[in-house]
């Protein structure tokens, strides 16, 4: 299936692959950010590949100058029985991405959570608000810069 996923996409979409990285025999494939709602309709459209199945979006702050951000889409084809790895790079300085949720449904929680830890913002999102951390809450937990023991004040505690 690998070998199958990697053609289809470098057939249709080659500019847009920026990597192809396998790792414990997962496959992790980088492309471009702008290009990503088309991809993801290709990949859950095309009739050999149907992946069909968006299994969880996840954020990832590299801390690099560069592209300090990731979204990692994991996506699985339940007719062929196999998953890979969507991702693209966001920089610091834009940091939005194009939502997923009109091809699959189930990116509206998941895009939530990541703009929710991390403060990427995914656009035409129906409803992108926290789900975890008050409205209120100015900082975003799960970068590095976030000290691990939180800020002192930034969330009202109830009193004893």
């Amino acid at each position: 299936m690998k070998e199958k996923l990697l053609e289809k996409l470098r057939s249709k979409r080659n500019d847009s692959i920026l990597t192809v990285e396998e790792f414990r025999g997962d496959v992790v494939i980088t492309v471009r950010k702008n290009d990503l709602p088309d991809i993801c309709r290709f990949l859950r459209d095309d009739p050999e590949l149907r992946f069909d199945c968006l299994r969880d979006v996840i954020g990832v702050d590299q801390y690099r100058p560069e592209d300090r951000f990731e979204v990692v889409y994991n996506l699985y084809s339940l007719p062929h029985n196999y998953r890979f790895f969507l991702k693209i790079r966001v920089d610091e300085a834009a940091l939005t991405v194009a939502t997923v949720s009109d091809v699959w449904p189930s990116a509206e929680w998941y895009e939530r959570e990541v703009f929710d830890m991390f403060g990427i913002g995914f656009e035409g999102h129906r409803d992108l608000r926290r789900i975890y951390m008050p409205e209120e809450f100015e900082h975003y937990p799960l970068r590095k810069e976030f000290p691990l023991m939180g800020i002192p004040g930034s969330l009202p505690l109830p009193q004893k």
